[in-house]
């Protein structure tokens, strides 16, 4: 039985179809780094700018127009890996533009576009301080209650989450609640850096701290 080898017309062709795909895969690859790099420098751009604008030496319009920008750069790239430190930023400008729903969006935004866990804790928080802000103490004291309840305390922000719950029951005027959650704070921190604060609410509040349990945690990972 004999082999039928391809004709050179055949090898050709072949070759040519060969070398047309890797060209287009070379190609689309050029074309996604190229973009991510735009990206990146449309974003690094932008953030820039946000940061200089909250210097208290920057023009008063500065927060106003470096807003102005996040906005614009995260609606044009809304799938940028820095869409989420943006959002938050244009957040953190809004809010001390004292535009708190606005602020609130923001800040919403950067936990929808895929924000890491610090990032993520942080726009929850800023969340509650602007309701905190508009004396929205029960709403407040919900956003801060989500922070808390995905914290523990090894986690860095975990003694200023309880802080800002037990700051905001206190406003709400559920003092029996504040005190559980400072009481809780000093269990769970004995060593915490604002405990002589806590302590002094507790007194004010006439409340005790909590008898030492054992040996301080650790207060980061």
């Amino acid at each position: 039985m004999s082999f039928a080898w391809p004709s050179p017309r055949t090898l050709v062709t072949v070759g040519i179809a060969i070398v047309a795909v890797a060209t287009v895969g070379v190609g689309g690859w050029y074309w996604y780094d190229t973009q991510q790099r735009r990206v990146a420098a449309a974003y690094a751009d932008v953030m820039t700018r946000a940061y200089a604008a909250q210097s208290p030496q920057a023009p008063s319009d500065a927060r106003g127009r470096a807003a102005a920008d996040l906005e614009q750069v995260i609606a044009q790239y809304p799938s940028g890996a820095s869409a989420s430190e943006a959002a938050y930023e244009l957040g953190n400008l809004r809010y001390a533009a004292h535009q708190y729903a606005p602020a609130r969006a923001a800040y919403e935004t950067a936990i929808g576009r895929g924000a890491g866990p610090t990032v993520r804790t942080l726009a929850r928080t800023s969340i509650g301080y602007a309701w905190e802000a508009e004396r929205n103490f029960a709403k407040a004291v919900d956003a801060f209650q989500g922070v808390v309840k995905d914290l523990g305390p090894r986690d860095f922000l975990y003694e200023q989450a309880l802080l800002d719950l037990a700051r905001a029951q206190e406003l709400a005027g559920r003092t029996p609640d504040a005190v559980a959650t400072y009481q809780r704070l000093l269990k769970d921190l004995p060593a915490a850096r604002r405990a002589d604060d806590v302590r002094g609410r507790l007194t004010a509040l006439g409340a005790s701290a909590p008898a030492p349990t054992g040996p301080a945690a650790p207060t980061g990972r």
